[in-house]
Formats: C-alpha cells, sequence, structure tokens
C-alpha cells in the first residue's frame, strides 16, 4: 500500500521544472479554501435562521473533532511528509510533522460532510466536496502530502460527520442553547439595533 501511495504521490507531484502558472493556482489552491470555511460558516450563522444556525454549529463541531482525531492519530503513528523522505520535489515550505491525514483536507470535508445531513445546507455542502479536489491536488502536486493522507482526512471526516449527527439530541440542541446564549450576550447591542438577527 505504502508503495502505492508513493507512485501515485509521484504521478501528481510537480516535474522539476514546473509551470508558473500551474504553481500559482496549486499555491492559491492550497491555502485560500482553508480561510474560507471559517468564513463561511460565521456568515451562516450571521445569516440563517436557528435551523440553519444548527446546521452549522454541527458542522463547526465537526471540524473540531475530526481535527482532534487527526492529532491523537499524529502522536500515535507519525507518517513522513514526501520532503522527509527526499521525495519528489517539494514547492512550499512545511513543518516535518505526521503527514496523516490532511488538516487542510479536514477542515473542508468536515464542514461539508457535516452540511450534507441537512437538507436546506446539501447544495453548499457538495460545493465544499467539489472544492476539496483541487486542494487534495493542490497539496500532493506542491510536494507536502501523499494522496493516502488526502483518503484518510475523508474518512476521519465522514465518521465524525455522522458521530456529530447521531449525537444531535445530545450534544447539538444543548450546545446551541450555550452558544446561541453567548451570541446574545456579546452582540446584544447590535442585536437590538438591527444589525444581526
Amino acid at each position: 500500500m505504502e508503495l502505492f501511495n508513493q507512485t501515485l504521490f509521484l504521478l501528481i507531484n510537480a516535474d522539476v521544472q514546473p509551470n508558473t502558472l500551474i504553481v500559482m493556482l496549486a499555491k492559491l489552491m492550497a491555502d485560500l479554501p482553508i480561510w474560507l470555511v471559517p468564513l463561511l460558516l460565521i456568515i451562516g450563522w450571521l445569516r440563517g435562521d436557528n435551523s440553519i444556525r444548527k446546521g452549522f454549529l454541527a458542522a463547526a463541531l465537526t471540524a473540531v473533532m475530526a481535527l482532534s482525531v487527526n492529532q491523537i492519530i499524529g502522536f500515535f503513528w507519525q507518517h513522513p511528509r514526501p520532503f522527509m523522505m527526499g521525495l519528489g520535489h517539494t514547492l512550499i515550505p512545511h513543518v516535518a510533522d505526521s503527514s496523516f491525514p490532511s488538516d487542510h483536507m479536514t477542515l473542508i470535508c468536515a464542514v461539508a460532510f457535516s452540511l450534507l445531513w441537512h437538507p436546506a445546507l446539501r447544495k453548499l455542502g457538495s460545493m465544499l466536496i467539489c472544492l476539496s479536489l483541487p486542494v487534495a491536488w493542490a497539496r500532493i502536486y506542491l510536494g507536502v502530502h501523499f494522496p493516502f493522507d488526502m483518503l484518510g482526512a475523508m474518512l476521519v471526516t465522514a465518521s465524525c460527520a455522522w458521530s456529530i449527527q447521531y449525537l444531535q439530541k445530545m450534544l447539538i440542541e444543548p450546545a446551541f442553547k450555550i452558544v446561541s446564549s453567548l451570541y446574545e450576550w456579546v452582540f446584544s447591542p447590535a442585536i437590538q439595533r438591527g444589525w444581526l438577527k
């Protein structure tokens, strides 16, 4: 399996003299979507009704849970990144930590898979799944991840999204009351003026 993983990596990874425009696109896709996801969660909360807010809260909790699982996996199983093995070409700097699973892919897919559970948010979830594919390509192309790191992230996030939905009544409902109360308390002047819902 590891040989297959490395072979796939070398097929996707950049050449010795990569096209400048493709490298620029890869760098954009490698990092920009990660900043868009938290922004999406905030905007979704601010603009949505209570049902939509619960969906975005579930997505945020799924992301936290999945990223925590990643940390546990990385602690017990250190899988080197390609550049740590002298494999392929690395076009962006990265810390020499465990590569499996990809945190970037985890954040996007955790929110995406969670949103797929909510009928009103499925379209948005599907769009995020589509966005995750060029992110996965970019991280491999730039030499900081293996293909199996992306697959691992998808498996972790799918499991976490299911777990959060399974615990809907026990977890989401109480968490929603706490977060809603904090939101109303912190932003009460803006809410009273009608600037926020």
